[in-house]
């Protein structure tokens, strides 16, 4: 992993920035619609934005590198988010917020296919995982830092908003001015969603479901936090709390994943999840358990995607792993657009902790419907299931496929030594 990281070095801290500026910019915007005394709805309005924009250029940005190349897209992206970030202070309206931040999304997607496609093309077959894992705890490492900057200024001000500003800015030069090559950019065409739905119900269902869970967790976790009058500290931990459980709880999730029936896992993995936002619910405004279900929620739910595609591939020839990896994406981020918007109305028809019951409801409909999987047909046997690869849900189309591709290379591998044996 040294090697890697020696590597990489420059695209790997120029991603950590934007990580961290993009996940201060997601809380900010929850304290300052607070702040602006914008309605819950509407500030579920503005979070859903930014998954409108990620989703539509998922399917766009590809075609556009294609066409004018890497640098030039990448400019030009990075220009839009920096002006973007200026005009949130400007203009305090929610529909001017939600416009800007379906160009954020859009910006920032982009921006990581274009980043991500040359981590791509300096990984090797031999470092490939190594590559996939430092680049997942480099973003995770990103947004816990990005927390904590919350505090740096008043939220009412300027000036947190020309920090995010300046870090975006300052990420894209290590990455333009140490990498030299243009790789070629080739993705696969995406699998018809009625076959992926009829190889792995499962998958799909689960996929959908925790594209809510995320996008509540990125996107409403301040606007939860300034309803209940949480300190600007406490936001900021609890906003951390759902990334550090993510990254401490990863590598064990992939580990029994390996070992053992995927459905199961998954089932165990949203009942707890499920009792994490039940325990929020129960415990009120009591902070430390606030805490704790965060870490709960972050912690179960992060992993359950990796699972969920590992899951999905035990069911699918190596040649269709790749094609599967767009139409996971794409009704990943379906759910992601709803999430923040029913959690919205919940949260002001019923109170602030209407946050923890969505969560609850969709983790539990998640546990519910794997175990109602495994009475449909038996689990692939451990030798021949497909090993398990990190990938968060803030990835972009080319590292999911970079994730494919180690998977299947994993599994081809491993189909070798058995026949050799």
């Amino acid at each position: 992993m040294i090697s890697v990281f020696t590597n990489s070095w420059a695209l790997l801290f120029g991603m950590m920035l934007l990580m961290v500026g993009n996940g201060l910019h997601g809380t900010l915007l929850g304290v300052r619609g607070e702040i602006e005394q914008f309605s819950t709805f509407q500030m579920s309005i503005v979070m859903s934005a930014y998954f409108v924009g990620f989703l539509g250029a998922s399917r766009m940005a590809p075609e556009m590198i294609r066409r004018v190349g890497h640098v030039r897209v990448f400019a030009a992206l990075a220009s839009f988010i920096s002006a973007v970030l200026v005009l949130f202070p400007l203009i305090a309206n929610p529909w001017v917020w939600a416009l800007g931040r379906v160009v954020i999304g859009f910006c920032f997607c982009g921006v990581y296919v274009t980043a991500e496609s040359w981590l791509n093309n300096a990984a090797t077959n031999e470092n490939r995982g190594q590559s996939l894992s430092l680049y997942m705890i480099i973003q995770m490492l990103g947004l816990v830092v990005g927390q904590g900057l919350l505090m740096l200024a008043d939220p009412g001000g300027f000036v947190l908003f020309i920090i995010i500003s300046i870090l975006v800015s300052l990420s894209f030069a290590p990455i333009l001015l140490s990498i030299t090559p243009t790789p070629a950019f080739e993705t696969t065409n995406p699998m018809q969603l009625k076959q992926l739905v009829l190889t792995s119900p499962l998958g799909c269902v689960g996929m959908f479901l925790l594209g809510g869970v995320f996008s509540v967790q990125f996107g409403m976790a301040s606007v939860f936090g300034a309803e209940i009058s949480l300190s600007l500290a406490e936001i900021s931990a609890f906003a951390a709390a759902f990334y550090i459980g993510a990254m401490l709880v990863q590598y064990p999730v992939g580990w029994m994943s390996d070992r053992m029936d995927r459905r199961q896992l998954i089932m165990g993995l949203s009942i707890l999840g499920t009792a994490g936002a039940l325990l929020a619910i129960m415990a009120g405004s009591n902070f430390s358990a606030l805490l704790l279900s965060a870490f709960l929620i972050g912690g179960m739910s992060n992993p359950l995607y990796s699972l969920l595609i590992a899951h999905t591939n035990d069911y699918l020839d190596f040649d269709d792993m790749a094609a599967a990896s767009g139409g996971l994406l794409f009704i990943n981020g379906i759910g992601a657009i709803s999430g923040p918007l029913i959690v919205g109305w919940v949260m002001q028809s019923f109170g602030p902790f209407g946050y923890f019951l969505i969560i609850a409801l969709l983790m539990g409909t998640l546990a519910i419907y794997a175990a109602y999987r495994t009475t449909r047909r038996a689990a692939p046997s451990v030798e021949d299931a497909n090993s398990y690869t990190p990938v968060l849900p803030t990835a972009s189309p080319v590292a999911l496929e970079l994730a494919q591709e180690f998977a299947i290379e994993t599994a081809q591998e491993d189909e070798n030594i058995q026949n050799t044996d």
